[in-house]
């Protein structure tokens, strides 16, 4: 019976309130959907306001634009017209801005004290039981409280066998989150470990990409921690150790080398076996990513040897797919052919596929200043912003839609669907480290919303059906590392909320018997017996580190930047020197005036959050109650 007048309760409600968006916005059944008995509407859907020759418009809305590219025309919002006679849309969510305020714009600092043991101890209960169940095996399975290897009967099951090599992955990737926490005993015993029982030399076809960015970049990471004492962790040297991991990440680079030889393009093939090279059965196809995102640690690992070869091939691969992008709007595409260079799909966005090729184009600039890297970072970026970009202009004024990145044809702009995916949630702690904050924190709301709505991020989320496409998720850290770098911006108490908000939700919905596992559904919460190493590696650490003011990395004053795999890597003197000639005689020279806007410059353009806006919330309370509508949270 009680459920029953619920269900009354709800439709009475909703009739209310269409009568009132009748009589205050005149919208009918004219608008194109039936009032009042559909009340399921988005934002973007709704065309608030009319044209004096009865054709509507949409003010700065996502959809605006789906069958077409947009121009300035379409960016006009008709709300600015003064013979308006209706209201701005959003009023419809100017109620009582309080209900934010209250819930976050303070966080005290014993609740600070509080999360940072959480975190700690999330990562030690996934941590300990890989140790006790599953190493020296690649990851742990922590529903069953088993090791996992790769999968040796089905070789064609990639899902698996891409990451995992039966080279204890799970413990490599690991190994500077235990510095970060501040555990030098433990990070000595699980270097020594690798030290003893890891090795290369074995009959295991991995993937480029996925060796890279978790075993060649951790390895080097703890190399240059355990060597240098001007980095953030002092002195934490190792007695007697020679340089093993050093020697263990350039045997494991000798053995993806052959992954660039036979290409026409000089873009790597996606696989090699860590034995005998690339498998006869490659494929000929690639995402930018994959094949774009290596410059980082190959560049590191070849100043540190004076071996050019490493940097030579990753950057001969981003020539390479930089030399394909679009003559008319700059965009790359999702996946290329390394023999044709023909783009096999001409989806371009911000997400799997993608993300990291933009990430190392700043991130390498930043390591290495070569005046090339930023020169294309800056040159992708105003594409993005030109042909990916929706919403309204300003993140904090103004009126439409907020600012969203759309998947779109590389050659014409137009959007090509309607989802996005949860790696996409690593580009505003990208607009972070690019200046771009007030951006940023328009762009994290909305993955916030996402987040708060299902306690986890689909791997597909339909922003057009406020609805998952893909319903997964693998205990990701690109919102947590977003969250984070926000924070140590802005300072600002609302992202220690929305870091507690996480932190909880894997707790309730994640934890298992020996550790966390991924959702296999975010709305009933099922779950697959796997953990990532990059749970342990990333969405730990950056969780602890949100919460930690006093660690280490935020006292020093030597800088440093995180991989995409989250490995600590300083800002050090040393990679900005080559011992070896310019890589190419043809390279372009870049002249100071064309990086003079670069992140690092003395007039650099970068977003700064004033002080008084710390302890108020980073996004007006009308944006945000807008954001959560529009995800269907109320």
């Amino acid at each position: 019976m009680q459920w029953r007048s619920i269900v009354v309760a709800l439709v009475v409600l909703r009739l209310t309130v269409s009568c009132l968006l009748w009589l205050a916005f005149g919208l009918g059944p004219s608008w194109g959907f039936n009032f009042p008995l559909n009340l399921n509407f988005n934002l973007h859907k709704i065309e608030l306001f009319k044209q004096d020759d009865g054709e509507s418009a949409k003010a700065n809305s996502w959809s605006q634009r789906l069958h077409g590219h947009g121009d300035a025309q379409c960016r006009t919002s008709c709300a600015n017209k003064e013979d308006s006679p209706k209201k701005s849309y959003l009023s419809l969510f100017e109620g009582d801005r309080d209900e934010y305020d209250r819930r976050y714009s303070s966080f005290p600092d014993t609740l600070k004290i509080k999360m940072k043991g959480m975190a700690k101890d999330m990562f030690y209960f996934g941590y300990d039981n890989y140790m006790k169940y599953a190493f020296p095996e690649d990851e742990l399975n922590p529903i069953d409280c088993q090791g996992r290897g790769p999968d040796v009967l089905n070789p064609s099951n990639i899902n698996i066998n891409d990451v995992l090599g039966n080279y204890s992955l799970t413990l490599i990737d690991t190994l500077d989150t235990l510095l970060v926490l501040g555990n030098v005993s433990e990070f000595h015993r699980a270097v020594k470990l690798v030290i003893d029982t890891v090795s290369f030399d074995k009959d295991s076809t991995v993937q480029v990409f996925e060796a890279n960015i978790r075993i060649l970049g951790s390895l080097i990471s703890a190399h240059i921690l355990l060597t240098d004492p001007k980095h953030p962790f002092g002195n934490v040297g190792l007695e007697d150790y020679d340089n093993e991991l050093l020697h263990l990440a350039h045997d494991l680079a000798v053995r993806l080398l052959p992954a660039f030889e036979n290409t026409s393009t000089g873009i790597p093939y996606p696989r090699v076996n860590l034995k005998s090279g690339v498998p006869p059965d490659s494929i000929n196809e690639t995402c930018t990513a994959g094949a774009g995102s290596l410059l980082v640690e190959f560049g590191i690992l070849s100043r540190l040897i004076g071996d050019s070869t490493f940097e030579w091939v990753a950057r001969r691969a981003v020539r390479a797919l930089w030399k394909l992008r679009s003559n008319e709007t700059g965009l790359l595409g999702n996946v290329v052919n390394i023999q044709t260079g023909q783009w096999v799909s001409k989806q371009s966005g911000l997400g799997a596929g993608m993300d990291s090729f933009y990430e190392y184009l700043l991130k390498s600039y930043i390591l290495f200043g070569e005046k090339e890297d930023y020169r294309m970072f800056q040159a992708s970026y105003e594409s993005i912003q030109n042909h990916l970009r929706r919403g309204r202009e300003s993140c904090n004024e103004g009126e439409g839609d907020p600012p969203l990145y759309v998947n779109v044809n590389m050659f014409n702009g137009q959007i090509m669907n309607t989802w996005i995916d949860s790696l996409q949630a690593f580009f505003p702690g990208l607009l972070v480290l690019n200046g771009d904050v007030e951006e940023a924190i328009c762009l994290h709301a909305f993955y916030y919303a996402i987040w708060k709505r299902f306690g986890a991020l689909p791997e597909r989320y339909n922003w057009q059906l406020q609805a998952p496409d893909v319903l997964f998720y693998p205990l990701r850290p690109e919102l947590v590392e977003s969250t984070y770098l926000l924070y140590q911006a802005t300072k600002n108490p609302f992202y220690l909320h929305v870091g507690m908000d996480i932190l909880e939700s894997l707790e309730k919905n994640a934890k298992v018997r020996c550790g966390y596992a991924t959702l296999h559904h975010v709305v009933d919460k099922s779950k697959e017996d796997r953990m990532e190493s990059f749970f342990l590696s990333e969405t730990c650490k950056y969780l602890y580190l949100l919460f930690d003011d006093d660690n280490p990395l935020h006292k020093s004053e030597n800088k440093y930047i995180f991989t995409t795999e989250g490995h600590v890597v300083p800002i050090d003197k040393r990679f900005r020197e080559k011992q070896w000639n310019d890589l190419s005689p043809c390279e372009k020279v870049v002249t100071d005036q064309e990086t003079s806007n670069g992140p690092f410059s003395n007039n650099s353009n970068c977003d700064r959050i004033p002080e008084e806006r710390r302890y108020s919330l980073p996004l007006k309370s009308v944006y945000m109650r807008q954001i959560d509508h529009m995800v269907g949270l109320f």
